[in-house]
C-alpha cells in the first residue's frame, strides 16, 4: 500500500501484524505472506491489543483489516499445528486451551463485530477458515475479483471458530451457511457477491483505492450515529423482540437529536452545503 504524509505507524510488537493510521482509518495488515497470512500466537496477541486500542482512540473512526501479499487469511496455520504436535513440549490442558482460544475469539472476531466503529474487510485474494471468519466479523466486506472464499473446516476435521457459523447464518441464512461448511467447495468473488457474503467486488487493481475511499468517507461520518445504528443492529440480530428494538432506537434517536454532530448538519442542510462531523 501506498504510504500517505499523514500516515502513522502503530507498534503492534510483532511483524505478524502491521497496522497504520491514515486520515482517521486504522489498517492492520495480517502479514505472513509466505504462509497466505495464516493466523500465528503473535498475530492474534497483537490483533487483540491493537483492535482494542484503536477502539479506544478517538483519533480513529474506521477500522480496515486486510491482508500482505495478494492473500487475505487462510486461516489457522495447519502447518504449525503438525509442528506443534511433533515438538515434544508440554501441552496447553483442554480447559487451557478452550480458555485461551475463547479469548482470542472475543478479542480478534467479537472484537471486530461489536466495535461501535465501522469496520471492513478488505480482501486481496483468499479468506479460508479463520480467516473468513474474521472478514464476516466485519460490517462490510471489499473484495478483488480474484479473491476466493471457504470455510475449510471439513477439510482438516474441525467444526469451525472465530464466529463463522454465527456471522456467516446472519448474512446469508442457515441453509445456505450449512451447505458452505458441510461442503468446503471454494468459490469466487462474484458468487460471493451473489449470495450476500461480500458487499462489493471490484477489479484488483482498483481494491485498495476502494476500500480505504470508502473507509475514509465512514470516518468522516457521524460517528456518534454510527455507534448506535451498529448497536442497534447487532440487537435486532441477537434476537431481542420488535418492542426492545424499537426502545432502544427511540433511545438512541433521541440522543443523537441532542448532539453537536445532528445540529452542525441540520444548518448545513438548510444551507445547501456538505455537513462536517466531528463526533461531539
Amino acid at each position: 500500500m501506498n504510504e500517505r504524509a499523514e500516515s502513522r505507524k502503530i507498534d503492534t510488537g510483532t511483524d505478524d501484524l502491521l497496522a497504520r493510521v491514515e486520515s482517521q482509518v486504522a489498517i492492520l495488515t495480517m502479514n505472513r505472506p509466505k504462509r497466505r497470512n495464516a493466523l500465528s500466537g503473535a498475530m492474534l496477541a497483537a490483533m487483540r491489543a491493537t483492535l482494542l486500542d484503536v477502539e479506544r482512540d478517538p483519533d480513529v473512526r474506521c477500522v480496515v483489516l486486510t491482508g500482505a501479499g495478494g492473500a487475505f487469511c487462510s486461516g489457522g496455520d495447519v502447518k504449525g499445528m503438525a509442528e506443534s504436535q511433533s515438538s515434544g513440549g508440554r501441552r496447553r490442558t483442554l480447559d487451557e486451551a478452550i480458555h485461551l482460544q475463547r479469548l482470542d475469539q472475543r478479542g480478534t472476531a467479537g472484537k471486530l463485530y461489536e466495535m461501535p466503529k465501522p469496520t471492513i474487510a478488505m480482501l486481496p485474494g483468499a479468506a479460508a477458515g479463520a480467516g473468513l471468519s474474521l472478514a464476516l466479523a466485519c460490517d462490510l466486506r471489499i473484495a478483488s475479483e480474484t479473491a476466493v472464499f471457504t470455510t475449510a473446516f471439513a477439510n482438516v476435521g474441525f467444526g469451525g471458530d472465530y464466529g463463522g457459523t454465527f456471522f456467516m447464518s446472519q448474512l446469508i441464512g442457515s441453509a445456505k451457511t450449512r451447505e458452505l461448511y458441510f461442503l468446503p467447495d471454494k468459490i469466487d468473488a462474484a458468487t460471493a457477491r451473489e449470495i450476500g457474503l461480500v458487499n462489493r467486488v471490484v477489479p484488483a487493481d482498483a481494491l485498495e483505492r476502494e476500500a480505504l475511499g470508502l473507509a475514509t468517507r465512514l470516518a468522516q461520518g457521524p460517528s456518534i450515529a454510527y455507534r448506535y445504528m451498529k448497536e442497534n443492529i447487532n440487537r435486532a440480530l441477537s434476537g431481542a423482540s420488535m418492542g426492545e428494538c424499537l426502545d432502544l432506537e427511540a433511545t438512541h434517536h433521541v440522543h443523537t437529536a441532542l448532539t453537536e454532530d445532528h445540529r452542525n448538519a441540520v444548518q448545513a442542510f438548510v444551507e445547501k452545503r456538505a455537513p462536517e462531523f466531528k463526533g461531539r
